[in-house]
């Protein structure tokens, strides 16, 4: 019995939960800086700061979004280039090995014969 599927379901859980946990301190990080921003700011009414922090968050939680978005289509598109050099590679070293076996069988047959005739 093999339990490869539910350890694949359960580290596939935590890496969801891991970037649920990542996103929500990324979230949290963006409201501190823009709340630090507009609070830096004086003439301000307190409607306007906290318009001014609203936009501040949107503004660099979107940010974070398209960066996200940009990481992880390269790492899509590095997983898939180094999953067709692995398999180039693959069938290189397989042919090496046949070639090797083919070898081997042709120089021992030769040898035979010589042997069976001298």
């Amino acid at each position: 019995m093999s339990t490869g599927g539910s350890e694949r379901e359960a580290a596939a859980g935590i890496a969801q939960l891991e970037g649920y946990l990542l996103w929500q301190a990324e979230l949290a990080g963006a409201r501190a800086e823009a709340e630090l921003f507009a609070a830096r700011l004086t003439g301000l009414s307190e409607e306007q700061r906290a318009e001014l922090a609203d936009r501040y968050a949107e503004e660099r939680i979107a940010l974070s979004r398209r960066v996200l978005v940009a990481v992880a289509d390269r790492c899509r598109g590095l997983q898939a280039e180094y999953t067709d050099r692995y398999r180039c590679l693959r069938r290189r070293v397989l042919c090496a090995a046949a070639c090797a076996v083919l070898a081997a069988v042709s120089l021992a047959a030769g040898s035979l014969l010589l042997t069976t005739r001298g």
